[in-house]
């Protein structure tokens, strides 16, 4: 039988997620724009700006943690 997710691990995975949604952001700006036959100065900042966009994305899309973590067993059982 497993027990609760530990604050810790709960923790670990959202960071992953976070970091893995700015990553995919900033990679696929600099893909799509390599397609298009860009220079390399203009493929940088596509992924740079990618980044950017992919940070407030995740500012916006995960606020904080603390308000997407469950209320405790006691407040389930109201």
């Amino acid at each position: 039988m497993t027990g609760p997710i530990s604050e810790e691990d709960r923790e670990r995975t959202m960071g992953r997620l976070k970091v893995g949604s700015v990553l995919l952001v900033g990679v696929s700006s600099g893909l799509i724009t390599s397609q298009g036959d860009a220079s390399l100065r203009v493929v940088v900042a596509a992924v740079v700006a990618g980044l950017a966009l992919g940070v407030v994305l995740v500012r916006y899309l995960f606020p904080s943690f603390e308000g997407l973590s469950p209320a405790s067993d006691r407040d389930y059982r109201r």
